[in-house]
């Protein structure tokens, strides 16, 4: 994982990071215990563990570390806790499930949620009742709660729901679709405890057991500086068409629940990036309400930079609904290229085929690299768009869809099926993984309106390289490049020098902004859909770079110590094609295998253009003129 350990986030504590507290995980039964490490330390710092089956019906079952390990309780029943022998264990960097949980059924896929205790995101609370109004429960949030989340541990009861983002105090039950109900029940709500102002058994019946769950709001106490938001508890009213909610950042994890009324859509949602809210195309959501499989078939969100858009299906006129985000990551700068890029290369075997070698990858480029047919280039998905959802580099075709090439999950990406350019029988393939974060890989989807744009991103620094794709029509790739400057353009599908275009609309981008020019097909055209990645240079991780050509031995330092793992040139003052070179096929100082972007070639493999070179690469001095003319200009992208 990106992140360090990290304990809390007080003033002098180690920094803390979303990473560090909260994690979506998907898992795949087989009929034993399942290890889920997903780097948060659940048995020492405390949390809670969500889990609910997928592709089958089956409850929500909650265990939390203040009720100790093998109790659960259900959000889609009234039901009191229940406990059984290995159901579910908590460790120091995850969880074990256990051979009785549903999850650990052969072919039973799932899904869990785990969130730390943390000050400014997440605490778990237990008390017992004392049938007295103005009962106070002391909780170490360090901050006041945007939602509080109480159930009955002892007897059946609802499980009573506070937030913020309602009209006044009342409540909404999480195991049901009932419309918000203002009643007095909380006396105050503060940064260190919150008052109960009644003896109903759900909440505060005597010697009656209640476990409480409290999420933070835009508290702070994240990020480098300790002062970036990470969970927001919010609400926001439909107007029949869409809502779009700022947070100041885009959300990994929603929970989203009508409470104006009870009819229409009235369920409480949740949606994650790792189960996929697809840009454009369709989400996956479960119900905390229900136990039902997961819903696959409907858009209701999107995803942006800076929040979200609830869609007409969760944004009905006149409606309000509130919700509970929780910020994407990895917030932390990368420090080593091995967590945020890796190359494998493959054997296709036409069945599902795991790619491993990067969890949580974002972006996949994929190539079966031995054959050179005209359909056959180098094919680019990733998960904001979607699973299935591609673009070819060396094709101007817009995007086209079969969730049967290519699907994302969280601990890898999957070939699926038989799929002649990502896993054909026998097939040789080369799959490319980029992870987005800080300071390295950024992607943006945008919808174009034929005007000029300010697009938000979240690279966190200034972008070296854009590219850009009109997933909609058949037009050319554009790519930005701070060598080349805002007032020209390259191509990324064709081999031409650098053209004299205002795409950019000669502006340079900033660390949260890009800037694009009205009207041009290529990346702003009038109710055009569009995908853009940047990258940038982090120290010792990326390099994004140009070079003047000597026609010599030209070594390029990347301020690497293991050389580049990565290497792609494009020559920018005249034609040259978009190389590429990896260690999986071999960087070595013999022949290297290339390939083009551009091209639908085969790989070629009988050249010794690149060498290694322990700080980046190194080109030889009988690398072509697209390579190393002396005199040409060049641009790159090199990764450790």
């Amino acid at each position: 994982m990106l992140a360090k350990k990290a304990l809390s986030a007080t003033a002098g504590a180690p920094k803390l990071y979303v990473e560090d507290v909260f994690n979506t995980y998907l898992t795949t039964g087989a009929g034993s215990a399942i290890t889920v490490t997903n780097d948060i330390d659940l048995s020492g710092e405390g949390g809670l563990v969500w889990t609910k089956t997928r592709n089958t019906t089956g409850y929500h079952v909650l265990f939390d570390t203040e009720r100790g390990a093998n109790s659960g309780i259900y959000t889609n029943t009234t039901d009191a806790q229940a406990t059984y022998s290995n159901w579910l264990s908590f460790n120091n960097n995850g969880f074990t499930i256990g051979t009785i949980n549903n999850l650990a059924t052969s072919s039973t896929t799932g899904v869990s949620f785990t969130f730390r205790k943390a000050e400014k995101f997440f605490d778990v609370v237990t008390y017992t009742g004392n049938d007295t109004s103005g009962r106070t429960v002391s909780h170490n949030l360090g901050s006041t709660p945007g939602c509080i989340i109480i159930k009955n541990l002892t007897n059946a009861a609802n499980w009573w729901v506070w937030h913020r983002g309602t009209s006044s105090n009342g409540r909404l039950f999480l195991n049901a679709t009932d419309a918000f109900l203002s009643t007095s029940w909380i006396d105050s709500v503060g940064s260190s405890s919150f008052t109960i102002n009644t003896a109903n058994r759900a909440l505060n019946e005597i010697s009656n057991n209640y476990v409480a769950y409290l999420f933070a709001h835009d508290a702070g106490g994240f990020g480098d500086d300790g002062s970036q938001n990470v969970i927001s508890c919010g609400s926001y009213v439909g107007d029949g068409t869409s809502a779009t909610v700022s947070l100041g950042w885009e959300p990994q994890w929603i929970l989203i629940k009508k409470s104006s009324s009870a009819g229409a859509v009235p369920d409480w949602h949740i949606y994650d990036n790792m189960r996929g809210i697809a840009t454009g195309g369709n989400d996956n959501y479960l119900r905390a309400n229900l136990a039902d499989a997961e819903v696959t078939s409907v858009n209701n969100v999107e995803l942006t930079a800076t929040g979200f858009i609830a869609n007409a299906n969760i944004a009905i006129a006149g409606e309000t609904y509130i919700y509970i985000a929780i910020r994407r990551g990895p917030m932390k700068t990368p420090e080593a290229g091995t967590s945020v890029y890796n190359a494998e290369a493959f054997t296709g075997t036409a069945a599902t085929r795991a790619v491993t070698s990067l969890a949580a990858p974002d972006m996949a480029w994929i190539r079966a690299y031995k054959n050179g047919t005209n359909a056959n280039t180098i094919q680019v998905y990733d998960r904001l768009r979607g699973n299935g959802n591609r673009v070819r580099t060396g094709l101007t075709n817009g995007e086209n869809t079969n969730t049967a090439w290519l699907q994302f999950n969280n601990q890898m990406l999957a070939t699926v099926g038989n799929d002649s350019e990502t896993n054909g029988s026998g097939a040789l393939n080369v799959a490319w993984t980029f992870r987005r974060a800080p300071g390295f890989f950024d992607e943006v989807c945008y919808t174009g309106t034929g005007s000029n744009l300010t697009i938000n991103h979240n690279l966190g620094v200034v972008p070296e390289l854009m590219i850009f794709k009109s997933r909609a029509t058949s037009i050319e790739w554009a790519v930005y490049s701070a060598a080349v400057g805002n007032t020209k353009y390259l191509v990324l599908n064709n081999t031409s020098a650098a053209s004299t275009l205002d795409l950019w609309n000669s502006t340079t981008p900033t660390s949260s902004v890009f800037y694009l020019k009205g009207g041009f097909g290529q990346t702003s055209d009038s109710g055009l859909t569009y995908v853009a990645y940047l990258f940038a240079s982090v120290a010792g991780v990326s390099k994004v770079g140009s070079y003047t050509g000597t026609g010599t031995t030209l070594q390029i330092n990347c301020g690497f110590t293991s050389g580049a793992r990565f290497v792609l040139i494009k020559r920018t003052d005249s034609t040259g094609d978009w190389y590429v070179w990896d260690s999986a096929r071999g960087i070595v100082a013999g022949n290297d295998p290339y390939l083009l972007l551009n091209s639908t070639a085969a790989e070629v493999t009988n050249t010794d253009y690149v060498d290694t070179y322990s700080a980046g690469f190194e080109i030889s001095s009988t690398a072509p003129a697209a390579i190393n003319a002396n005199g040409g200009t060049f641009i790159y992208l090199a990764i450790a």
